[in-house]
């Protein structure tokens, strides 16, 4: 459960450092994102060779939150941080060409099978 101006670190290699949420696609009266939640993002600090820039807003796709996730069979997931995936505006693919650490299923579940199977692991 992310809430609007949380940081979060980048998990693929697009050349951002830390990105800012601003926005979460498709939530009318919530104001958090979950797992596998499309939002906007604003890049705080970028590698200067990256595919990103400093201030640019991109769409990304929450992978991994500190929050635990309540799954249908009653288990729960939690990580270590709070991570994203920078895609596409139009297609929904990843921008980068590698995703590091592990991805929840959640994130396979909901129409990123590009980003499960690019992920070293999904949980």
């Amino acid at each position: 459960m992310l809430q609007l101006r949380s940081v979060l670190v980048p998990a693929d290699n697009s050349g951002a450092k830390a990105l800012r949420l601003i926005h979460v696609h498709g939530a009318w009266k919530r104001k958090s994102a979950h797992l596998g939640d499309i939002i906007t993002a604003v890049v705080n600090q970028a590698d200067p060779n990256g595919i990103v820039k400093d201030s640019e807003m991109v769409k990304a796709v929450i992978v991994r939150t500190r929050k635990e996730y309540r799954r249908k069979d009653g288990s729960y997931i939690r990580f270590d941080d709070n991570a994203c995936v920078i895609i596409d505006q139009n297609s929904g693919d990843p921008k980068a060409t590698r995703i590091f650490g592990p991805v929840a299923r959640e994130v396979k579940d909901k129409g990123f099978s590009k980003i499960a199977s690019l992920a070293t692991e999904v949980l």
